[in-house]
């Protein structure tokens, strides 16, 4: 399985930008997408993250309001739409996957405090640079 994000680019403040994340080799019915991001010289951020099975989603403050999760469970391809972009949302966005194999329940926002090596499934990142 392999995690491609796509999507990235410069755009200027207040600008929009959709991400996605696809997912080859992947098959499988209940998990979930998150995506970090981290800026130069600071520790990584959660940003969002979506669960396939019910399509609930918790948001970062930060981002609340502004950017949208969603899922193609049949394309297996996720996404991050961000709108009135702030040059503080620049950095490396990653998504990251991780499988619920044996179902049950978590708390989404607990899976941004995940360390990386903790998901099954994690992307190489796309650059998204907003200027003021």
């Amino acid at each position: 399985v392999q995690l491609v994000e796509s999507g990235g680019g410069s755009v200027r403040a207040g600008g929009s930008l959709t991400l996605s994340c696809a997912a080859s080799g992947f098959n499988f019915d209940d998990y979930a997408v998150a995506w970090f991001r981290q800026a130069p010289g600071k520790e990584r951020e959660g940003v969002s993250v979506i669960r396939s099975r019910d399509g609930t989603t918790y948001y970062a403050d930060s981002v609340k309001g502004r950017f949208t999760t969603s899922t193609d469970n049949a394309k297996k391809v996720a996404r991050l739409e961000m709108y009135s972009l702030k040059p503080e949302d620049t950095a490396v966005y990653y998504c990251a996957v991780l499988l619920f194999l044996g179902g049950g329940e978590v708390t989404l926002s607990t899976i941004l405090s995940r360390s990386r090596y903790e998901f099954d499934y994690y992307g190489q990142g796309t650059q998204v640079i907003v200027s003021s």
